[in-house]
This record gives C-alpha cells, structure tokens and sequence, in this order.
C-alpha cells in the first residue's frame, strides 16, 4: 500500500476537491472511496469525513491500496505491423481502437491484439494491464506505436524517451491560421482542475511538455501542421495547440463540440517514429503513410482553395 503526505495550501475547500486536485492519476470517485474506506486521515490519526473541508496548512495522510491486477484475454485482431524483430514492435494503429485496457474498454485493445500476435513474449515492466507498451497514442489518434518484447527492451526505449532520442512525429490539422512558419509550446501539462476527464497547461501543478510545430500547408481558415514531440504528456499536441487558439480539426473535447464531417476524432497521425535499436544500438527510422480519412480530409480543404 503506497502512502503519500500532502498539505492543503488553503481552506474551506471540499476535502475530496482537494485531494482530486492533488492526486492527477486518481478520479474523484475513487478519492470519495479513500475517505469512506478511512485510507485518509489527518496527522494525529483521526480519519477524514467525505463532508470535511480544508484548513489551510493541514496535513493528510493518504493511504493508496495496491491495485488488483486484472487478466487481459488474448485476441485475434488484425494488426498493421510495420516492423518487428525478437526485440520490438510497431504497429501502424487505425482510429478507434484503444491502446490498453481501461474502465469502459476491458477488450479490443491493442494489448489484448498483441498479446494474441505475440504470445507471451512481451515485456512485464507495465504491469498485466499494459504489457510492452512503451508509450500510447489517443483512442482516436492514428499511427506508429512501439511495443517491447521483453524488460531489458523497455527499459532502454523508456530511457531513449526520457533523453529524447526516441524521435515521435505527428501530423496534424488544425483550426485557424498560423503565422508563423514554425515554433514551440514549452508549456506545463496538468490534469484540468474542474474536468478530470481533460488536460490543461497549468503553470504550478503542471509537468515539463514541450511540442515542437512546422507548417506544412495552409488552406483558409486551417493549417496542415507536422508536430514534433520532446515530452510525451496526455494529449499533448491537442493541449497545446489548444493553447494557442488552434484546436485541432474534430476535436470535440477541445475545439468545438461539433464533430467535424469524416472524421472520427481530432484530425492527428503519429507519421514517424526513430529509435535506437535496443539490441545493436543502430537508428530506425519508420514511417506510416497518412491514411485515407486523413487524405480526404486534405483533399476537401484543397476545394476551399479553388
């Protein structure tokens, strides 16, 4: 059981507000189970009230309970390999289909395919939920996925991530036009302090995210963009472009609520991915072509020219 120490920087606030807020990887239903559970107590023992509001300055103490790991069920599911060896894999991941299970996703996932494709030859470092899974792209995002077979593996990919020679590329459309024919969004990412189900640049809670953008065509009113990742925080690209007052086309959560016509989600493919192999150390380079609905997206944009 993980225990954890936080001290509340001001009061009369909802005590499961607070701890929502202060705990980014927890939901707010499963911070109300802590308190009715008494897994949050304050320094001389007593256990928190669900109903409790903060005094600034007080300190609580957070017991996490270790989560029961659940099967995942192997499953025959076409997969797009576009490269793979003893050591990795890559999948080309078509819009619609979820990375690892999650609440609301228990099958038809990318892990419950590779674990179908792959057998039991992939890394544990995740844990039974996410074996191999190095990093993800969104549910609605296409493109390149790199999965380990083994711990040795992922741990060097993992470090490549962390030092960045792990090279990600994304495509991308968004709304409005840029100026500018390139930049950067060197700019915090937290879990958005109202909706837990988004993120947000949140310059004192947030983590370090870093997005590298280029233009690569402008239509009116949109601009074709490549977007180049240095960190890999959740939805970083729809975040920071977000930021900018350029949401990303279809993107419902946030750009507009309308959905755009053909597209499934936000207008987003991972294009190119270049890592060092974990074995030889060389460099591979790959990359995936922009797919159909991609296209038609581009190719509609190319009418309002005409």
């Amino acid at each position: 059981m993980e225990r954890l120490t936080l001290t509340a920087e001001q009061g009369d606030e909802r005590v499961d507000v607070y701890l929502t807020r202060a705990l980014p990887d927890v939901s707010r239903a499963a911070v109300q189970r802590l308190l009715a559970e008494g897994n949050v107590t304050r320094a001389d023992g007593a256990p928190v009230r669900k109903n409790a509001r903060t005094v600034q300055g007080e300190t609580y103490h957070v017991r996490l309970p270790v989560p029961v790991p659940v099967d995942v069920l192997p499953q025959e599911i076409p997969l797009d390999v576009v490269y793979e060896d003893a050591d990795v894999i890559v999948i080309n991941k078509s819009v619609g289909m979820v990375v690892h299970p999650a609440a609301g996703h228990p099958d038809g996932t990318l892990v419950n395919a590779l674990l179908y494709h792959c057998g039991e030859s992939l890394s544990g470092i995740n844990g039974v939920l996410r074996p191999g899974i190095v990093h993800r792209i969104d549910r609605d995002t296409s493109g390149l996925v790199i999965v380990a077979k083994h711990d040795a593996a992922h741990a060097a990919l993992a470090a490549q991530l962390q030092d960045h020679s792990l090279c990600r590329e994304y495509e991308a459309v968004c709304v409005g036009t840029l100026r500018e024919d390139a930049g950067t969004v060197d700019a915090p990412i937290a879990r958005h302090r109202t909706d837990r189900k988004k993120m947000a640049v949140d310059l004192q809670r947030g983590r370090p995210a870093v997005t590298h953008w280029t233009v690569l065509h402008r239509y009116p009113g949109y601009t074709h963009v490549q977007c180049t990742l240095e960190t890999g925080r959740t939805h970083q690209i729809r975040v920071h472009m977000a930021s900018m007052g350029h949401p990303l086309l279809g993107d419902t959560v946030y750009g507009s609520r309308k959905p755009y016509p053909g597209l499934a989600g936000q207008c987003l493919h991972a294009r190119r991915l270049s890592f060092l192999h974990p074995r030889s150390g060389a460099r591979v380079t790959l990359e995936c072509p922009l797919p159909p609905w991609f296209e038609a997206v581009l190719t509609k944009l190319e009418y309002l020219i005409k």
